[in-house]
């Protein structure tokens, strides 16, 4: 783990593309959703998707929208509502965003499919998360989270909305990763 910074969050960004096997990134964004097209390539043979508040079929469609094909990506669907989805990518059992143990255990359910050295890991909000729960929690998760992928040899990218968390939040989460990406 490396030690970040303040200058770490507003510094220049490299790209998701220079992720290493078991590398984790926090990608910083200012008040918009992730866009599919940041990952390389190589991310959609294997990918897990931990989507909170994104529906699936949006997902896929995201991903179609690449020119990638969606039948390697599995969701595990963080959300209040309902999911009704039928198509090529596997979906998990939907859990509510104030169940962290039911988050946990779909995460570890999915898992199970990420190929070591292969696979990629995303984390489409974190910052919706902490909307359901304060920080200490939220970071368990994302601890929990980043040392399966590093078991793993397994990418990690967690999202950040830049305007919906405070610096002190940002920088802590920052501590969990390699890397900080705008």
């Amino acid at each position: 783990m490396s030690e970040n910074s303040d200058a770490a969050l507003t510094g220049p960004s490299a790209s998701l593309d220079d992720l290493n096997p078991g590398d984790q990134a926090l990608v910083s964004l200012a008040g918009r959703k992730f866009d599919y097209g940041r990952l390389p390539e190589s991310a959609f043979g294997n990918l897990l998707v931990l989507s909170v508040g994104r529906n699936p079929g949006k997902i896929q469609r995201a991903i179609e929208a690449e020119g990638e094909n969606p039948r390697s990506v599995g969701v595990v669907p963080v959300s209040g509502s309902s999911i009704d989805y039928d198509g090529p990518m596997w979906v998990a059992d939907r859990v509510s965003p104030m169940d962290f143990t039911g988050i946990s255990i779909q995460f570890t359910r999915a898992f199970q499919h990420s190929k070591p050295d292969e696979g990629w890991v995303l984390v489409d909000s974190v910052s919706i998360l902490l909307m359901y729960a304060d920080v200490d929690r939220v970071y368990r998760l994302l601890d929990s989270i980043v040392g399966a992928c590093r078991s793993k040899n397994v990418r990690g990218v967690f999202v950040i909305d830049r305007n919906a968390v405070t610096d002190e939040t940002a920088n802590r989460l920052a501590g969990l990763v390699d890397t900080v990406l705008e």
